[in-house]
């Protein structure tokens, strides 16, 4: 016999889950929508495989276009749209062709997060070879030769 109090689940839950999900719902609105608290929700989502399922669609189906929005940012867009004007106190409306230009941040950010490799900030340096306390007095005493000769020239 189960313990505790009856679950509030209903399996039509999980078809609303989605379409909330779908228009970028969070686990937190899921909650706020069915009365019941995120760890439910995440209780649910372990107990019940529909639910589960329901929301990793709906939230993939919300990604793929904030991806795709991204995108078109990125790469700039024309649409058509329509402006309204007034002349001799007639309303006109025309429609127009408008062209959104690329975003420069939006090519950072897909790039930084798609070509990691080559776009991140931290660049990682691999040495091939020792560093010694040797080596370094060396390129020291190097250094400060050819500053000598440089400075020497000057008068000293």
């Amino acid at each position: 016999m189960p313990r505790g109090r009856p679950t509030k689940y209903k399996p039509e839950y999980a078809a609303r889950a989605k379409e909330l999900c779908e228009r970028g719902a969070i686990d937190a609105e899921l909650a706020a929508e069915f009365d019941v608290t995120i760890g439910t929700i995440w209780q649910w989502q372990r107990r019940y495989p529909e639910f589960f399922n329901a929301v990793k669609v709906g939230k993939d189906v919300a990604d793929d276009r904030i991806e795709r929005s991204l995108y078109d940012r990125g790469v700039g867009y024309t649409y058509e749209t329509e402006k309204i004007f007034q002349y001799q106190g007639k309303i006109i409306r025309a429609k127009v062709i408008e062209h959104m230009p690329p975003d420069v941040t939006a090519c950072i950010f897909w790039l930084k997060n798609r070509r990691p490799a080559e776009w991140r900030d931290k660049q990682v340096v691999e040495h091939d070879g020792k560093i010694t306390f040797e080596n370094l007095l060396e390129e020291a005493m190097r250094i400060k030769e050819g500053n000598n000769d440089t400075g020497s020239s000057t008068g000293g």
